[in-house]
């Protein structure tokens, strides 16, 4: 089963390129996804082959993606709601 890497929605099926989170809207074949990605590794990817990628929140074409199928949690959503209703009453 896999799992967005930004809310931790779950997702059945292969990923492709194209692939969205049904819950919210962020590609899904992105390094944050993948099961190489390293944040402490040259280009912060395991994968020694691997071209750099450097938007790793973005779709992207690598081959050697794997889903980590770790995900992220709904916290990272929450708190981003947060700010944006933050930001909507500093202006109402």
């Amino acid at each position: 089963m896999n799992k967005c890497y930004f809310c931790g929605a779950q997702s059945s099926g292969k990923i492709y390129r194209n692939s969205v989170c049904s819950s919210c809207g962020k590609d899904l074949k992105v390094c944050l996804n993948c099961i190489h990605y390293d944040r402490n590794s040259h280009n912060q990817c395991r994968e020694s082959q691997a071209e750099r990628v450097t938007d790793k929140d973005r779709a992207n074409f690598c081959d050697y993606f794997e889903p980590s199928g770790k995900g992220g949690s709904s916290t990272a959503q929450k708190k981003a709601e947060e700010a944006r209703n933050k930001l909507e009453d500093l202006f109402s």
